[in-house]
């Protein structure tokens, strides 16, 4: 199996005041673009993936932080409620559907939960997340198809990063909640995580829909890389 995850340079890091210099002037430019997806009824989708405490909820509320709220949505996906009867990508298909339909759709977490948690805990069959890989890809090719423009971002952090950041979730009161026995019990099965991950970087990262690894041991790097880079798909898109 190719290991992609090594290839990660967790090392890098932004200084604060090239942080706080760039990350606002990203902001207004993507707040420009999204109106600009509204004039031309184009569609973003920006996939948020990675391990927990990795940083995405706090790179999706930058990246919302000034765009007019009535032109994005984030959905923030557990696990299913609703439509267990039914194909696990109905519940996913069901959200590209109008009048609701807003130019940025944010999932925190994903479609690709059929390849990783149900995978690793076992609620799918392999027969059923082996075949996910095909599925997923095609669902993709039909949201760019359609003129959606899909970016996906799996956010990575060293095991000793996420340790530090559980325990300062531990300690802090106010953080507390975003704590769960659920945490640690994943965290327990990291390499085989590992291999999911690997795996599903390997198949589904494609022309159409390809994906971009974060460096997420810094929160100010991994925040401003993901903002660049959204920058960029939506500038070569919009001209």
């Amino acid at each position: 199996m190719v290991r992609i995850l090594r290839t990660v340079d967790l090392s890098r890091r932004l200084k604060r005041e090239e942080y706080k210099r760039r990350l606002p002037r990203l902001q207004v430019a993507l707040r420009e673009m999204a109106f600009r997806l509204y004039q031309e009824q184009r569609i973003l989708v920006a996939v948020f993936e990675g391990w927990d405490a990795a940083g995405k909820g706090g790179a999706i509320r930058r990246l919302t932080g000034r765009m007019d709220p009535r032109g994005y949505e984030v959905h923030s996906i557990s696990k299913p409620q609703e439509g267990k009867d039914r194909h696990y990508l109905w519940r996913f298909w069901r959200r590209f559907v109008p009048p609701d339909q807003k130019q940025v759709q944010v999932f925190d977490r994903s479609w690709y939960g059929r390849v990783l948690v149900e995978r690793v805990e076992g609620y799918a069959e392999e027969e059923e997340w082996s075949r996910a890989y095909r599925e997923i890809n095609s669902f993709e090719r039909q949201l760019v198809d359609s003129g959606m423009m899909v970016a996906k971002f799996w956010f990575h952090i060293s095991k000793e990063e996420q340790l530090a950041r559980f325990e300062a979730r531990r300690l802090t009161p106010h953080k507390q909640w975003k704590l769960t026995d659920e945490d640690w019990r994943n965290r327990d099965r990291w390499d085989e995580y590992v291999d999911a991950v690997d795996e599903m970087l390997v198949k589904t990262s494609t022309l159409e829909a390809p994906w971009t690894l974060v460096e997420g041991n810094d929160k100010y790097y991994a925040r401003v890389k993901v903002l660049d880079h959204l920058h960029s798909v939506l500038s070569a898109e919009l001209g």
